[in-house]
């Protein structure tokens, strides 16, 4: 039958009280194909069986959208319930992995540190008997030094006092001084 370009299609009537919910599939998403299925039948059924009153197709269809609805949030809660478990997962093996990496780090860290401590000990040490021979060095040359002035003054307090020559040339010059 035909009203103004608009085709009626006949479609047998369906009893909605028989139809099982449909499944869920594990990744949280229903099967597109099933779904366009039961709307096209769930659609035909409301347009075609109707319950007494005039609201009985509607009141059918919003059963449906309820159903539908709170099968999709059941669906929401699930999937959010896996990613929730997935991130737990996830947060702790990164835990793991850092908390590895870092004793690791620290190891090698330790390693470096005692690695530098040896040489600066080494390093120390040679310092220390550099500064020791400085030390002995020192009063070496101090004492040469003395000795050096020593020697000198006792030069300069020779030089001071006549030898036993000059007294005597000296003492000779007294004499033939005119007096």
């Amino acid at each position: 039958m035909e009203r103004q370009g608009v085709r009626e299609v006949e479609v047998p009537p369906v009893d909605l009280n028989d139809q099982e919910p449909q499944a869920v599939v594990e990744s949280g998403e229903h099967q597109q194909n099933e779904n366009h299925e039961e709307e096209a039948s769930a659609a035909a059924a409301s347009a075609n069986y109707q319950l007494p009153g005039p609201f009985s197709s509607l009141e059918s269809s919003i059963e449906i959208l309820k159903k539908k609805a709170q099968e999709l949030i059941e669906n929401i809660n699930e999937s959010r319930q896996k990613d929730h478990a997935l991130m737990t997962n996830f947060r702790d093996n990164l835990k793991m992995k850092v908390s590895d990496l870092t004793e690791k780090l620290e190891e090698r860290m330790y390693q470096v540190y005692s690695n530098h401590s040896k040489i600066i000990q080494e390093r120390l040490q040679e310092f220390t008997q550099k500064m020791t021979k400085i030390s002995l060095l020192e009063m070496e040359l101090k004492q040469v030094c003395q000795t050096v002035e020593t020697v000198y003054k006792d030069l300069c307090v020779q030089s001071e006092v006549p030898t036993l020559e000059e007294q005597m040339v000296n003492a000779d010059c007294y004499k033939k001084l005119p007096s």
